[in-house]
């Protein structure tokens, strides 16, 4: 059994992981930390990790990145194991999970998909392919309620596909700021928030009489919520470490 500690546990992605979670036999979620609270959920909600009193085997981070620092000092205080899910990390943020990784093991991804990973895959395959022959455009959608963009699945289609290229590209955000024609080297990110929906990736690679795209559509945010209990059961008893869905899947 592993016992699980979820950060967030009180928003829409928490309530999904608590759900997906009480299928599972081999899980349990003991407490949950979310300054927001809910005494509705089945196990303990504390408002920091302070006040956290439970043996944890392994964390799950479906929070906001104020809580970062608190997470990252509860995870190395204790040596336990961590799932990042939470997306709009700093570049600073992003740089401190590197330095948790030489101590605990750390899971991070944007995307805990098995579908937008392997989206990801032939993204970087076409783009080795196709190479500086085709302009490479990325589009995401969200629900209204999303704040961070572009998208942390984004920018990880974008830095999959720059590791292919001979040049590194140049990520582009607002057209709308400057009047000048595309650059060959970089690489368009745009966003579109509306409604309820739940996440959708598009890669474009456009060329001379000829398009490619590869699109992802998450229906439900369970999928999500399956892909980080998996990374969870996956991370338990690893050595120090950053893992990635590619490791879990091997």
């Amino acid at each position: 059994m592993t016992n699980i500690l979820l950060c967030g546990c009180c928003g829409k992605m928490g309530q999904a992981v608590t759900n997906s979670a009480e299928t599972r036999e081999n899980v349990k979620i003991i407490c949950g930390v979310d300054p927001f609270g809910d005494s509705s959920r089945q196990y303990p909600v504390y408002e920091s990790f302070a006040d956290v009193k439970e043996k944890v085997d392994v964390v799950i981070d479906f929070s906001n990145p104020a809580l970062f620092s608190e997470l990252r000092d509860y995870c190395l205080a204790n040596k336990t194991p961590v799932v990042v899910c939470t997306t709009g990390l700093s570049e600073e943020q992003r740089a401190e999970i590197d330095e948790m990784a030489k101590e605990i093991p750390v899971f991070y991804s944007g995307n805990m998909s098995l579908g937008v990973n392997l989206l990801i895959e032939l993204s970087k395959k076409a783009a080795a392919i196709l190479g500086d022959n085709f302009d490479i455009e990325i589009i995401e959608k969200h629900h209204n309620q999303k704040v961070d963009a572009p998208s942390g699945t984004a920018y990880m289609i974008a830095d999959g596909i720059s590791q292919v290229l001979d040049n590194a590209p140049e990520y582009t955000y607002d057209r709308h700021a400057y009047r000048m024609k595309r650059k060959k080297n970089e690489i368009g990110l745009h966003a579109v928030r509306g409604g309820t929906i739940v996440g959708e990736h598009e890669v474009i690679f456009a060329g001379n009489d000829e398009v490619l795209t590869i699109t992802h559509q998450a229906q439900s945010k369970a999928l999500f919520a399956t892909g980080a209990i998996s990374a969870a059961t996956f991370l338990y008893k690893q050595k120090p470490g950053l893992y990635a869905m590619s490791d879990m899947l091997k």
